[in-house]
């Protein structure tokens, strides 16, 4: 395809003038990181004044919240109450850890509320404040569900899993996130604590794909230590079945791992959109393990993200799967952004998830 022009920086053809986006964000992305006390202060103010111009994805309220909040960490109590107080409950994670009054305002517009949206949006809202009596509130609402609950598909436990945790049937909390977040970028450096896109020389039963390990990390690197792993963590799967499909594979500490098989409604005569040369561009990617930790929520507003930790870019819900073994709810690992790691081989991203104790992954696909 013959372009017009090319972005001045990567050379990357495109049909207009100027930066291409992947350029313009990373410029973005290094200013913002620049940001001092007072700018920061100052994008605070400015939410506060403009708060129903959040939902805009596209607007300068939008841009700042999550500037603030994924690259620096920071979400005042002033604009937890002014949102509040204005009744405005999207984004949810204006809400995380929100302070007591907040949390008991959040609550009491739960109580009084008959719609069931407004209601969705506030379990998602308590799930980020996330203390013991949000827990408390969306225990005992599972337990007597109001009116609105037949409307919404899925309890409240659920929802607090888009917060990090949820609870059991007796309300004891299990987290579902950790509590640190590492990007994977490009360095250059030859960093192997986290590998992605090995291929194997097996082959997927549906549709004839060689098998990649999707990601390798070594629990044993420092910076990793946070995943409670003495070893290697593993995720295997079919690059192509598992855009259409749930994964899960069993790791060793070794390094070593085994994708399970049979995929739940793949039939052994599926198309194979991967081809083996697409499985070469896959393994060089060359990203690794940024050097320090980053924002919890450094990743959940990127469509290119790869992290590891934290909170995840959902593109659809936030989806968290159920070990095959022990039955309890995995905890969110990392995401893969085809685009990044693959060159854009398809769209949306991989979502991997473990089972600690039963060394077990779990992989899903979401795009738009």
């Amino acid at each position: 395809m013959n372009f017009k022009y090319n972005c001045p920086v990567c050379n990357r053809g495109q049909n207009f003038e100027g930066l291409c986006l992947k350029c313009k964000e990373a410029k973005h992305l290094e200013e913002a990181l620049k940001f001092t006390p007072e700018q920061i202060q100052e994008r605070q103010q400015y939410l506060i004044e403009h708060l129903d111009d959040l939902e805009d994805l596209e607007d300068t309220a939008a841009e700042y919240f999550w500037d603030c909040l994924s690259l620096h960490g920071v979400i005042s109590e002033d604009l937890q109450r002014a949102a509040l107080n204005e009744e405005v409950f999207y984004p949810w994670e204006i809400y995380y850890h929100a302070p007591e009054d907040v949390r008991d305002g959040l609550i009491e517009c739960l109580k009084s509320t008959e719609d069931s949206m407004e209601a969705s949006h506030l379990l998602e809202c308590l799930a980020m404040q996330g203390d013991d009596v949000a827990l408390e509130t969306l225990y005992e609402l599972k337990k007597n569900p109001p009116k609105w609950r037949e409307k919404l598909y899925v309890d409240p436990d659920v929802y607090a899993e888009s917060g990090g945790w949820t609870f059991d049937e007796s309300g004891k909390r299990l987290a579902i996130n950790y509590d640190k977040c590492y990007g994977v970028e490009k360095k250059g450096t030859g960093d192997k604590a986290v590998v992605i896109g090995k291929t194997r020389e097996d082959r997927c039963p549906h549709c004839g794909s060689l098998l990649v390990d999707l990601i390798s990390i070594d629990g044993t690197d420092k910076r990793l230590d946070f995943l409670g792993v003495p070893g290697k963590i593993t995720a295997t799967c079919c690059p192509s079945c598992i855009c259409f499909a749930e994964g899960f594979s069993r790791f060793n500490l070794d390094g070593s791992s085994e994708a399970c098989f049979p995929y739940k409604g793949q039939s052994d005569d599926e198309e194979n959109y991967v081809s083996d040369d697409d499985c070469k561009v896959l393994e060089n990617n060359g990203l690794e393990l940024n050097e320090k930790d980053s924002p919890l929520f450094y990743k959940a507003n990127d469509w290119n993200a790869v992290s590891i930790g934290g909170f995840a870019h959902w593109i659809q819900d936030c989806l968290i799967s159920k070990c095959p073994d022990c039955g309890k709810p995995m905890r969110y690992l990392a995401q893969l952004s085809w685009e990044t790691i693959a060159n854009g081989m398809c769209e949306g991203t991989v979502y991997v998830e473990m089972c600690p104790d039963c060394k077990v992954t779990a992989m899903h696909h979401q795009q738009t």
